[in-house]
């Protein structure tokens, strides 16, 4: 069923399945040779389809690259906000790490898409960053519930005049607003070494050092 609550017709059905195929060649195209390299003309090849067939269904790169971004960070966004369905209300800190994690390690492709060097050349639209308003809403909610009321560093003093990218929690105290940013520069520094394979060869375990920089993060 459509959005609508309509049916949806034949055409409606083959034209989302081509996409999807797209879209499929395309995280191949990725995985071989990353996502400056992607290109339409190559997938229509490997499609049977000509250029022009394909730009029916995509009307440029960009196009294609903003849906891809917009499905992974959907992906994310909704493991947060599944995080929470276990019986226990909103998600802790410690579980939305745990489901950071995983996320990543199930697809560093699509991890460095979003996360990664900024594709040459390409700009997300604005739109994008609705989504990753819901998953720092969750964060901040975590980060409320664990970050202590009062802070009176530097840099909370910077943070209380430099807030809107909170969105929906403008009453949120300075110091759940650095818990955040430390949750997410950290963690995410710590995976990006990892899925570039920057610990291999020193002997490590990364599990262990993300594992410690949770307890970090959700013990200090």
């Amino acid at each position: 069923m459509g959005t609508t609550g309509r049916t949806e017709t034949p055409r409606e059905r083959y034209r989302q399945q081509v996409r999807e195929e797209v879209k499929e060649k395309a995280w191949q195209q990725i995985a071989g040779s990353g996502a400056s390299a992607l290109s339409l003309n190559a997938i229509a090849k490997q499609m049977g389809m000509s250029g022009p067939a394909l730009y029916r269904y995509f009307a440029n790169r960009d196009e294609l690259i903003t849906e891809l971004i917009r499905d992974a960070y959907r992906s994310l966004a909704d493991a947060f906000a599944a995080a929470g369905d276990g019986g226990a209300g909103r998600p802790g800190l410690a579980a939305l790490a745990r489901v950071l994690r995983r996320w990543a390690l199930e697809d560093p492709h699509r991890y460095f898409l979003v996360y990664g060097t900024p594709v040459p050349g390409y700009h997300a639209p604005q739109d994008t960053t609705a989504i990753t308003a819901e998953m720092m809403s969750v964060l901040l909610d975590a980060c409320v519930a664990a970050a202590p009321g009062a802070a009176t560093g530097a840099f909370e003093e910077h943070l209380a005049g430099h807030r809107d990218w909170a969105g929906g929690h403008p009453d949120a105290p300075p110091s759940a607003l650095r818990l955040a940013l430390a949750f997410w520069s950290r963690l995410h520094g710590v995976l990006s070494l990892e899925l570039a394979g920057h610990f291999t060869g020193m002997g490590l375990d990364p599990a262990r050092l993300y594992a410690s920089e949770v307890d970090a993060l959700t013990t200090g």
